[in-house]
C-alpha cells in the first residue's frame, strides 16, 4: 500500500501544484480554460490516437468486460438516482447526481496514471472504460435532462447526442486510431514522433489543469457531496469488482484495470454538463473537490489491492 501510495503521489502532487497556482491567482480561470482546451483537443487526443493506432479492435473490445463494467456502473447509477428521488429531487438533479456517482476522471487522470502504474497492457481496458462512459452514460444524461424538459423523447434529442459524440475529440481520436490500425496503414516515423511529443504533454498538462480547475470549486452541500464521493470512490469500484470477478468471466488483469478505473474521482466534465444545463453545479463542484482530495488514499488502496 505504501509503495503504491508513493507511486501515485507524484500524480496528485501535480494536481496540488495546479491547485496552488489557481488559488494564488497566478493561474487565472481563463488560463485554466485554455490549458484544459489544449490538453483535451490536442495533447490527450494525440496520446489516444497513438495508443489506438497500435492496437486492433480485437485487442480492445471484449464483451464480458463491457457487460461487467456496464452492470456494475448501472447498478450504482440506479442507486444514486433512487437516493436523489427519495430526497424529492427531480429527474434532472437525479441524473446529475447519478453521473457524479459513476463517471470518473478516466481521460485526464486515469489514462496517464493507470498505464504508468499497471503497464502498457492497461491501455486497451482503460480506453474501453472511457468509451463506455462517453457513449453510454454521456448520452444517457443528455437524454434524461433534455427528455425531462421536453416531456418526451424526440429526434432532436437523439441528434444532439449523436452530434455531441462526433464532436468529442477523445471518441474521434480513438476511432481514427482503430481505423488506421485495422487497415494496416503504417504511421510514418516523423508523424509518430510528433504524436509522441505532443502526447507527452497530456499527463502533466491534464493533472495541472485538474488542480487549477479545483481552485475555483467550492465545498457547498457537504452532506450530499460526501455521499456522492463515497458512491464514486467506494461503491462504484466495489460493484464493478463484484461484476467482473463474480458475475462475468473477465480476465484477471483486465478486471483489475477496470476496478482501478472505477475508483477514480468524479470527472470534471460532469461539472461542465451541470453548468451547461443549470442543474446543481455547486453540488457537482463539491463532489469533484471532495472525491479528488480523498482519492489520494482510496485510489492508492484500490490499485494496491488489484496488483
Amino acid at each position: 500500500m505504501i509503495e503504491i501510495f508513493l507511486q501515485t503521489l507524484p500524480f496528485f502532487a501535480l494536481i496540488g501544484l495546479g491547485y496552488g497556482a489557481g488559488r494564488s491567482g497566478f493561474f487565472t480561470p481563463e488560463a485554466t480554460a485554455y490549458l484544459t482546451k489544449f490538453v483535451f483537443y490536442f495533447a490527450l487526443s494525440a496520446m489516444l490516437f497513438k495508443f489506438s493506432a497500435n492496437l486492433s479492435l480485437n485487442e480492445i473490445f471484449d464483451w464480458p468486460f463491457v457487460l461487467a463494467y456496464l452492470w456494475g456502473t448501472m447498478f450504482i447509477y440506479l442507486i444514486a438516482t433512487g437516493v436523489a428521488l427519495l430526497r424529492k429531487r427531480g429527474i434532472e438533479e437525479a441524473a446529475i447526481e447519478a453521473q457524479c456517482a459513476v463517471i470518473g476522471n478516466v481521460g485526464f487522470l486515469g489514462i496517464p496514471m493507470l498505464v504508468l502504474l499497471l503497464g502498457e497492457k492497461a491501455i486497451g481496458p482503460v480506453m474501453l472504460v472511457l468509451a463506455v462512459d462517453l457513449i453510454v452514460f454521456g448520452s444517457l444524461i443528455v437524454i434524461l435532462i433534455t427528455g425531462s424538459r421536453d416531456g418526451r423523447m424526440s429526434l432532436g434529442v437523439l441528434r444532439t447526442v449523436g452530434v455531441g459524440l462526433l464532436k468529442n475529440p477523445m471518441i474521434v481520436s480513438i476511432s481514427l486510431g482503430l481505423i488506421v490500425s485495422s487497415i494496416g496503414l503504417p504511421v510514418p516515423k516523423p508523424a509518430n514522433e510528433f504524436l509522441s511529443l505532443l502526447g507527452a504533454a497530456a499527463t502533466p498538462g491534464a493533472l495541472f489543469a485538474i488542480g487549477a480547475s479545483l481552485a475555483t470549486k467550492s465545498a457547498e452541500r457537504i452532506i450530499v457531496a460526501g455521499w456522492l464521493s463515497f458512491a464514486k470512490l467506494v461503491l462504484h469500484p466495489a460493484a464493478v469488482a463484484f461484476a467482473a470477478l463474480v458475475m462475468f468471466p473477465v480476465d484477471a488483469y483486465a478486471a483489475g484495470v477496470m476496478i482501478a478505473a472505477a475508483a477514480l474521482p468524479v470527472a470534471g466534465n460532469v461539472y461542465i454538463l451541470a453548468q451547461h444545463y443549470g442543474v446543481a453545479p455547486s453540488r457537482v463542484s463539491a463532489s469533484i473537490l471532495i472525491s479528488t482530495a480523498f482519492s489520494v488514499i482510496t485510489v492508492s488502496a484500490v490499485i494496491a489491492a488489484v496488483t
